[in-house]
C-alpha cells in the first residue's frame, strides 16, 4: 500500500488496531511525552492526542509514529506499513528490501505547484512558534522540542546537493530554533559550505510527512547522495515536492506543518539536554549550539505534529536509523565481496549492537581462510562508513541463527563467543558522541575503540557446525510439521509462532 501523507498513515495504522486516539486534554509538560514511553515500553497502539489542557485547540501530536507494536508476528507493523511492506514482513525481510533498492537507479522528486499545508501561512514578524503545541518531553530536558521526527532540508550553495536528514530541534523562543549541527553529519557538511561564503544556511523543517520519508532521513548514505532519489527508488515512485515560501527549496509537500529560515553556525545558544537514543538523559550540561532562525511558518487545518520520546528501546531511533543502517551496511559488506546472509542492528540494543551472519560455506564464498581474518576485514568496512560511526560492537555469527530473534541472540552470543581468541579490536576509532558509555575525553575526541565479536565456530571445524537442540533445529522436518499440526489435539492452546 502507498501511503502518501500522514493522514493516510494514520488511517491505515487504525485499520490495523495501531492507533490509540485520546479525546481527554493532557499536558505538554511531560504527561504527553511519559504517555509515549508507556506505549513504546508496553507495544500500545500509537497515541494520536487530540487536547491538551496547557495549549489551545487547532494541532494534535502523533506519538510513537514507528514505534514497535505487541501484536504477535507484527512487532515490525508500523516500520511496514511506513515503507509500503506487508504489516507481518520480519525485520531481515525489510532490510533486504531496502538493501536492494540502493542498487536501482534514483527516481528524482517532482514539484508541485501547491501543498495542503499552505492553508495557513504566516511570515516575517508574525511567525511565532509558540503557536505549535511544542511539548517537554523528558524529566530532565533542557527545553521544548520541536523537531523529533521531521525532515530537515538543506542544499549546497551551487544546487549539487540536497540533503533530507533528522536531527532534534529545541525551541528558543517565537523564531528561533536550536539543534545539533555535528560537522561530520550531512547538514553540517552543507552548513559549513555556506559559512565558508559568509551565509547562514537556508532551510526547511518538514513536520508530519509521508511516512517512509523519515526512515531515508535517518538512513547514513554516502556524501552527496540525494536522499530524495533513493526514497523513489525504494517506493517506485517519485516523492513530490512543493517550492517553499521565503526560502529557494523545495520541500515534502505532504508535511502538515512547514517551517522556513536559515541555520546560523556563528550565533549559538545553550541546547539540551534531551533524553536520547541510547536510553538516558545525558549528565553533561547544556552545550552552545547553533541557531534556525524562523522566517516562515505554513500548516493544515487541525495539522498533526509527530512527535517522538526518544530513550529506552524500542523507538524510532532504533526502527527508522537502525534498520536502514543495517541495510547501507548490508549493502556495503556485500560490495566487498563478502557472502553476508544479513546484518540486523537488534532494536533492544539501542544502535550498541551490530549483527552481521553469515553461512557455513562463508571461507569458500569469501575466499578468506581464517574467521579472524573475517572479523578484521568486517570492522574495516563498516567502521569506515557513515553507517558504521555509531556502531560499536559487532557480533559475527552463522546464520542458523536469527538475529532479530532477541532469545536466540542472547543465547548463541553466550554459547558461541570465546572469551580471548578470534575476537577483532579497533582502536581510536570515529565515534558518535552520543554512544552511552564514553568517557569525557572520548567524547571531547570523538573516537574510540570498537570490537567485533568473533562468534563463529572454530577454523579447525571447517563447514561443520553442531546440531542446535531445539523445536526447529533437532527434529526432521516431518516430526516438526507433525507436532505443529497435532498441537490442539494434544491439548495445547494454538502457538503463537505456528
Amino acid at each position: 500500500m502507498q501511503l502518501t501523507d500522514l493522514r493516510q498513515y494514520i488511517e491505515a495504522l487504525r485499520r490495523l488496531g495501531e492507533i490509540q486516539e485520546i479525546d481527554a486534554p493532557v499536558s505538554l509538560d511531560l504527561e504527553l511525552g511519559a504517555i509515549i514511553r508507556r506505549c513504546y515500553e508496553t507495544g500500545a497502539p500509537a497515541p494520536l492526542f487530540k487536547a491538551f489542557s496547557d495549549h489551545p485547540p487547532g494541532f494534535r501530536i502523533l506519538g510513537a509514529p514507528a514505534g514497535a507494536s505487541r501484536q504477535p508476528g507484527r512487532q515490525l507493523v508500523r516500520v511496514a506499513t511506513s515503507l509500503g511492506l506487508p504489516p507481518a514482513i520480519s525485520g531481515t525481510e525489510i532490510v533486504e528490501t531496502i538493501a536492494a533498492s540502493l542498487n536501482l537507479p534514483p527516481i528524482d522528486p517532482v514539484v508541485v505547484e501547491d501543498a495542503p499545508c499552505f492553508e495557513n501561512v504566516t511570515t516575517g514578524d508574525d511567525v511565532d512558534l509558540n503557536r505549535l503545541p511544542v511539548p517537554l518531553l523528558h524529566h530532565g530536558d533542557g527545553g521544548r522540542y520541536l523537531n523529533t521526527w521531521g525532515c530537515i532540508v538543506a542544499r549546497t550553495p551551487d544546487g549539487s546537493w540536497t540533503n533530507w536528514s533528522i536531527a532534534r530541534m529545541m525551541l528558543v523562543d517565537g523564531r528561533r530554533l536550536s539543534g545539533i549541527v555535528a560537522p561530520q553529519q550531512h547538514v553540517g557538511m552543507v552548513a559549513k559550505v555556506w559559512a565558508e561564503i559568509g551565509k547562514p544556511m537556508p532551510f526547511a523543517l518538514a513536520l508530519g510527512v509521508e511516512p517512509a520519508i523519515p526512515f531515508v532521513c535517518g538512513m547514513p548514505l554516502p556524501d552527496y547522495v540525494n536522499e530524495s532519489g533513493r526514497l523513489g527508488a525504494l517506493l517506485g515512485r517519485p516523492v513530490k515536492t512543493v517550492r517553499c515560501r521565503t526560502v529557494d527549496l523545495e520541500a515534502p509537500a505532504s508535511a502538515e506543518i512547514l517551517i522556513e529560515g536559515h541555520l546560523h553556525l556563528d550565533e549559538l545558544v545553550q541546547e539540551g539536554p534531551m533524553g536520547e537514543f541510547a536510553g538516558y538523559v545525558p549528565l553533561e550540561p547544556t552545550m552552545r549550539r547553533p541557531v534556525y532562525r524562523v522566517s516562515a511558518i505554513s500548516h493544515r487545518n487541525e495539522a498533526i505534529l509527530p512527535v517522538v520520546a526518544a530513550g529506552e528501546p524500542v523507538e524510532e531511533n532504533h526502527t527508522a536509523w537502525g534498520i536502514p543502517s543495517a541495510a547501507q551496511i548490508l549493502h556495503d559488506l556485500r560490495a566487498t565481496g563478502l557472502a553476508v546472509t544479513t546484518a540486523w542492528m537488534p532494536l533492544q540494543a539501542a544502535l550498541h549492537w551490530l549483527v552481521v551472519t553469515m553461512p557455513r560455506d562463508w571461507r569458500r564464498r569469501s575466499g578468506i581462510a581464517a574467521s579472524k581474518e573475517l572479523c578484521e576485514r568486517i570492522g574495516k568496512t563498516v567502521f569506515a562508513s557513515k553507517a558504521g560511526s555509531v556502531v560499536p560492537k559487532i557480533i559475527v555469527l552463522n546464520d542458523d541463527v536469527d538475529p532479530t530473534n532477541t532469545d536466540e541472540l542472547v543465547w548463541a552470543f553466550a554459547t558461541r563467543c570465546h572469551p580471548f581468541t578470534g575476537h577483532a579490536m579497533f582502536d581510536h576509532i570515529e565515534a558518535a558522541p552520543l554512544l552511552a558509555y564514553l568517557r569525557k575525553s572520548e567524547k571531547m575526541s570523538g573516537s574510540t575503540g570498537k570490537v567485533v565479536y568473533n562468534c563463529l565456530p572454530p577454523d579447525e571445524w571447517g563447514e561443520a557446525l553442531p546440531i542446535r537442540a531445539s523445536f526447529r533445529h533437532g527434529y526432521p522436518a516431518d516430526i516438526v510439521e507433525r507436532v505443529k499440526a497435532r498441537w490442539g489435539e494434544y491439548g495445547f492452546a494454538a502457538a503463537v509462532d505456528g
